[in-house]
């Protein structure tokens, strides 16, 4: 009997002991959508209960600057759905660690670094999309555009908003598909003709779709599930894939070089690719890293084949370039920040 009772009252003090121990903080950087993140946050507690995460969300080119910014003394345990091409830069300044996450044999190749120990990997694959108010166009007695090509005609000057390329990975993907598509001369020459009918470069990939959806602007070239989500909400939006093809990235996730929570850390990148994480990804996300998952109904079943040949690494090799003279053309159209 006492044997017993001494066993139970060990086991209520192992109990207490635990709980009061202090969780463990992680600071997790990040450019998920905002609205995908809670989400995020109660599967991973489900999992790690005693790890409590601290997120640092902000646009693509935000998170990367800071990053970046932050080199000689880092302030991010994980990097998590991040732009690849992004990751690519951080991993070219050393700021990423060798971490090969659990169930790493699952993820489509196409999504990985292509080193035995990744130093990044891809859990979600997202796209450009333009974004259509059916209600605004019927206003205005427009047709809609079915091509990238479309938006240049004279009939949408001032009609189409897009999200800034120095601030947003859509921005950039976009840009660099239009450079690689038909060589970097006819990219450019494109944009030129594009620019007239901008009314402002935005500061969020997912902003030009909100503001169609409120009926703000006819036509926003966007990313693909925020587009697809609107119209499942019943707004009178269109979403158009263009028949040139859309440019796309990776959402990627990393171990920040010298953190001082490297196990849990480890422990995040994992849940980030378990069967828990990537069907979360899934209800919003046309292709994801899990081959096996089903992906998301609001977007076309075909996602796959409308995806443009880009070559990733060319993208982050030549990001600075392709910044610095997208703003010397058309950086005085840029929403101010907030």
């Amino acid at each position: 009997m006492r044997k017993s009772i001494l066993a139970s009252a060990l086991a209520v003090a192992a109990l207490l002991a635990a709980c009061s121990k202090p969780h463990e903080r992680l600071v997790v950087y990040t450019a998920a959508e905002a609205d995908q993140v809670p989400a995020y946050t109660a599967s991973f507690k489900k999992a790690r209960p005693d790890i409590d995460l601290v997120w640092v969300r902000d646009s693509t080119g935000v998170v990367t600057a800071k990053l970046l910014a932050e080199k000689k003394a880092p302030q991010a345990d994980v990097v998590f759905a991040l732009a690849a091409t992004s990751m690519m830069k951080l991993d070219d300044a050393g700021l990423l660690a060798p971490y090969a996450p659990k169930g790493l044999e699952s993820v489509d190749a196409r999504f990985r670094d292509g080193r035995p120990v990744p130093h990044w990997t891809g859990e979600a694959l997202w796209s450009a999309a333009i974004c259509v108010n059916t209600d605004e166009m019927k206003k205005r007695n427009l047709p809609t555009p079915t091509s990238w090509e479309d938006l240049t005609k004279p009939i949408y000057k001032g009609l189409v908003s897009m999200p800034d390329p120095a601030s947003s990975g859509t921005g950039l993907l976009a840009v660099a598909a239009w450079l690689q598509l038909n060589g970097e001369a006819k990219g450019w020459s494109y944009m030129d003709r594009l620019n007239p009918n901008i009314s402002a470069y935005v500061h969020s990939g997912s902003k030009p779709c909100k503001d169609v959806s409120r009926g703000e602007i006819p036509i926003g070239i966007s990313i693909d599930f925020r587009a697809a989500q609107a119209k499942t909400q019943g707004l009178p939006v269109q979403v158009v894939i263009p028949k040139e093809g859309v440019g796309w990235d990776l959402e990627a996730t990393g171990l920040v070089t010298g953190t001082k929570h490297a196990d849990a850390a480890k422990a995040f990148i994992d849940w980030a690719f378990s069967h828990e994480a990537m069907a979360l990804y899934a209800k919003n996300f046309g292709v994801v890293g899990d081959r096996a998952m089903p992906t998301s109904p609001i977007l076309p079943a075909d996602l796959r084949d409308h995806l443009a040949p880009v070559d990733l690494k060319w993208t982050a090799a030549n990001r600075d370039r392709i910044l610095n003279e997208w703003a010397k053309r058309y950086g005085a159209k840029s929403e101010p920040k907030s």
